[in-house]
């Protein structure tokens, strides 16, 4: 039977790793890649003796992850960010899936979504990431945020849920600290891209933003949660498309963690 290499990248998630490779336990090696963290996280990650420490500078998303997938001993690869969670209902499908030598190369896997205390049952629903695939047949996108896998073969689709919570055991600050890197690196994608910033810009796309995710999406159904995220997402567009404004001027933004 094949086996499975669990990679969870990391910087200063003391408050989640422990969970985190906690809920990696089934695979046969984990990996947490860390980019050089300032609290207790890779003092954490330490106390499991069956974890793989690896340290590299963080770029972006996309950069840490294809940094380190080749260096995984198995060719079946699960990736798992460390404010997500596996229940055990998903940890038997993906063993059972890897089990049974499917054709497809990589899997879709849906998220139930965590904020300020309550599920997003409406605004973030349909939420779903590849994260389990065959490191010899896929590779991240070549993008700053939001990079997906692309895949040399079929996708399928797991029936079973991970967790994810963006907001549990950090805090505001900390969530308004993590936009504001977010649209920088948004704001790279597009600067090449957009090439003149205008009111559809800064007023139309950041107001459909909104509408979208609490009318069409029905936020409006997730209570204050669903209010707080509709209007974070179209401050995100907003601000997001005022840096490629001034990206075109000349100016730098940090885009590190």
């Amino acid at each position: 039977m094949e086996k499975i290499t669990a990679i969870i990248p990391c910087f200063n998630e003391e408050v989640n790793i422990k969970a985190a490779i906690e809920s990696c336990l089934f695979a046969d090696e984990i990996i947490c890649v860390d980019s050089f963290s300032t609290d207790k996280t890779v003092e954490i990650i330490k106390s499991f003796p069956q974890v793989k420490l690896l340290e590299h500078e963080y770029v972006n998303s996309a950069a840490q992850k294809n940094w380190t997938i080749p260096q995984a001993s198995h060719d079946w690869i699960f990736l798992l960010d460390a404010d997500e969670r596996v229940p055990k209902e998903l940890e038997k499908e993906i063993k059972d899936t890897v089990a049974s030598n499917p054709s497809e190369v990589a899997f879709w896997i849906k998220r139930r979504n965590y904020f300020m205390d309550r599920e997003l049952k409406h605004v973030w629903k349909g939420d779903a990431v590849i994260r389990l695939f065959r490191k010899s047949k896929c590779r991240y996108q070549d993008k700053h945020v939001h990079a997906e896998i692309e895949t040399n073969g079929e996708v399928g689709r797991l029936k079973s849920s991970m967790i994810h919570d963006t907001y549990k055991g950090k805090g505001l600050t900390s969530h308004l600290r993590k936009g504001e890197i977010y649209t920088t690196w948004a704001a790279l994608d597009r600067v090449n891209k957009i090439k003149k910033v205008t009111l559809y810009h800064l007023l139309v796309k950041p107001f459909f933003g909104f509408f979208k995710r609490y009318i069409m999406q029905m936020g409006f159904l997730d209570g204050k949660q669903g209010f707080i995220i509709s209007c974070f997402g179209a401050w995100n567009i907003f601000i997001r498309n005022v840096k490629v404004m001034r990206m075109h001027a000349g100016e730098k933004f940090e885009s590190k963690k």
